[in-house]
């Protein structure tokens, strides 16, 4: 075989990193529908036909734990040269503090816990429609801060990512974009510097120290840190647009994933 040249292994290496986040991702609703289907398959007592589908959902979840470990190999390659990385470490180990003023480290207070149904994958965003137990119940010397909320419609969730095994890099290729490079910040990459999630989700009801709410999309038992009201004209903005998700040939299929609508792929 001949050899491939600098450019294309670059180039295939940026490709590589990009279709493991989709095929895990894409591995993630065929569990889930295969999950609903093994259910469905007991209730009606085909009790043999669940357990194979049972048996595919383990297999899936075996492959996306490959396919993880595989990208998890590559993650020290973020393209920064080999002396600029040196430096950073440098800089790191000594706990400068930045121009700024602020410290390198800053503390942040957990107030509650997030209950969802997922423990091995969740899906990239809120479902509203999802199906199963989603609260988010907030420690007892925070409760009377849930005074009124109920008053909302839809509320932000901000919670720490404390799960996350992916290592940050400034330039991402988000999932289903075919090796689109854009910087971190251009995208809704979890990897961030500081691992914080935000998501939007309707508010049902609150029970005491517990707020019920449509489908999120975090694992069972995240850590909590704040929760805001969505105010209509404060938080939606009639003119935001698309930004450099426009130029995507199949700009309405990644949208899909993008709102968490179950589709054929």
């Amino acid at each position: 075989m001949e050899k491939q040249d600098g450019k294309q292994n670059e180039a295939d290496m940026r490709k590589l990193k990009a279709l493991m986040p989709y095929w895990v991702d894409h591995n993630n609703h065929h569990i889930r529908d295969t999950e609903k289907w093994s259910a469905r398959a007991k209730n009606m007592g085909l009790h043999k036909v669940a357990g194979e589908l049972e048996e595919a959902v383990l297999r899936m979840k075996e492959a996306n734990r490959h396919i993880e470990s595989a990208g998890g190999k590559m993650k020290g390659d973020t393209g920064v040269p080999a002396e600029v990385k040196e430096n950073r470490k440098t800089e790191d180990a000594a706990g400068k503090v930045k121009e700024t003023g602020c410290p390198e480290t800053m503390e942040l207070r957990q107030i509650g816990v997030i209950r969802t149904p997922y423990t091995d994958n969740a899906p990239y965003q809120p479902v509203e429609e999802d199906k199963g137990d989603f609260r988010i119940v907030v420690d007892l010397d925070y409760m009377d801060g849930l005074r009124v909320l109920e008053r909302f419609r839809y509320i932000y969730v901000i919670y720490y990512i404390d799960r996350l095994e992916q290592g940050v890099s400034m330039t991402v290729s988000p999932p289903w974009t075919d090796g689109e490079n854009v910087g971190l910040f251009a995208s809704r990459s979890p990897a961030r510097p500081n691992p914080v999630g935000l998501s939007i989700v309707r508010l049902k009801s609150i029970e005491g120290n517990e707020i019920l709410t449509s489908g999120l999309d975090v694992f069972d038992g995240t850590p909590l840190l704040d929760i805001k009201p969505y105010i209509q004209d404060l938080d939606s903005k009639p003119d935001s647009n698309y930004g450099w998700l426009d130029d995507l040939e199949d700009k309405d299929h990644l949208l899909l994933h993008i709102k968490g609508i179950p589709h054929e792929y």
